[in-house]
């Protein structure tokens, strides 16, 4: 008897693509030839240096920036505590040097950044490293660029705002935060501060990263596992002109800012990721946009009185590939658990549990839900790629479509 395997719908790109075949294919080269240490004199070491150096500038051509501007790390998440606990570590260091008074510095970020930006300002904040401001955002998503300048303060050296967010997909005006900053330290005395970072992970894929000078920050992060290339790699632009500190000692790899034997493979693979990713970023941005506005539509066609739908975020200002609803009366992972047992992959988030790990402080900061007496409420984000098509998208609503209509007895 032959078994044929069930076709699974992928729609959780937003978490992790999988790798591109062409990427593929030169790891695997680098992985069977590229396995000296690329910090040994001999013939072989010099070789790895080589192409690391070459896929450094590769990189750096694609942001318009300087090969020495672009820092290595394991990670999106390395990537963005690299610059922050960085940033805060180079000003202390300073202070200890008597160049500064003992004032303790200021970061504003928003209160819907991703934990690996969250946590590290936390962090900053209970031991007394740093003071923090988290600047609210709009009912649909996304921080007014006044606000993020009305929060800086004169010890202020770091703002951190996302470029778009990894759960609703909203894009932030990354332009205009970098206006009111450089129009702030046009009157402020230290003619360089703040800095300016932007966590772009989500932002790769489809919006305007060819420059830096022109998109007004001077730091970004990202990583591989979001463009189709391999996980446990990522990147720091760093301004030659900023200042940051190691977050920990070691051989002095990556210009001294990130020790540790770098991964030649990973490395190769990312740079390729990035080149194929920048040729087809303009034509996949209006195709996925086509079919995320086409699922967003019929979506909200299945709320009713039993269960209502609502769109997170700001229907026009989001990533190409982002679909985030709420249904209420219903578990989120109730949801998520039905659509895998039909083939269909996504993701999820409540957002009426505080104490729960998983829940949305996202969804919670845009709007006000889950007061007492009120229904369970969470979120189910649909994230598309260069697999999706409309057929993928009527599949999920048709099966979403039969387990709601399933659970209405249950009510």
């Amino acid at each position: 008897m032959k078994i044929f395997a069930k076709k699974t719908i992928y729609l959780d790109y937003a978490s992790a693509t999988p790798v591109d075949l062409k990427v593929q294919k030169v790891m695997a080269i680098s992985e069977n030839k590229l396995f000296a240490n690329g910090s040994a004199i001999h013939a072989d070491g010099i070789k790895v240096r080589q192409v690391i150096d070459d896929a450094r500038s590769r990189i750096a051509k694609l942001l318009f920036v300087n090969k020495n501007e672009i820092i290595f790390t394991g990670s999106g998440t390395e990537s963005n505590a690299l610059a922050i606990l960085g940033v805060i570590k180079n000003y202390e260091s300073i202070i200890k040097n008597g160049e500064l008074n003992n004032i303790i510095p200021h970061i504003v970020t928003t209160v819907i950044e991703h934990p690996s930006v969250l946590e590290n300002c936390k962090m900053l904040e209970e031991s007394g490293q740093a003071e923090v401001t988290y600047v609210k955002v709009g009912k649909n998503g996304i921080v007014d660029p006044k606000d993020i300048k009305e929060a800086i303060k004169e010890n202020t050296v770091l703002v951190s705002v996302m470029y778009a967010n990894n759960e609703i997909g909203t894009i932030q005006p990354i332009t205009e935060i970098a206006k009111e900053i450089r129009h702030y330290r046009k009157n402020s005395l230290n003619k360089n501060l703040p800095y300016f970072h932007t966590d772009a992970c989500q932002a790769m894929n489809y919006l305007f990263t060819e420059n830096m000078e022109k998109l007004g920050v001077d730091l970004l992060s990202f990583n591989s596992s979001k463009i189709y290339g391999p996980k446990g790699i990522g990147v720091l632009y760093k301004k030659d002109s900023v200042k940051i500190s190691p977050i920990y000692a070691g051989g002095g790899q990556e210009f001294g800012l990130r020790s540790g034997t770098e991964n030649v493979s990973l490395i190769s693979g990312l740079a390729l990721a990035m080149e194929i990713t920048s040729k087809i970023k303009e034509k996949e941005s209006t195709r996925l946009s086509l079919i995320r506005d086409y699922g967003i539509s019929k979506l909200l066609e299945l709320s009713d009185s039993s269960f209502k739908i609502t769109l997170n975020g700001d229907r026009v200002n989001r990533l190409p590939n982002n679909i985030n609803i709420s249904i209420s009366g219903i578990s989120s992972e109730l949801l998520v658990i039905e659509l895998d047992a039909k083939g269909i992959k996504v993701s999820e988030k409540s957002a009426c549990h505080s104490s729960d790990e998983n829940s949305s402080y996202v969804i919670k900061a845009i709007r006000k839900i889950c007061k007492r007496g009120e229904e369970e409420e969470g979120s189910l984000r649909i994230s598309l790629g260069r697999q999706t098509t409309k057929k993928d998208i009527d599949k999920l609503v048709l099966e979403l479509r039969k387990i709601l209509e399933k659970y209405k007895d249950w009510k």
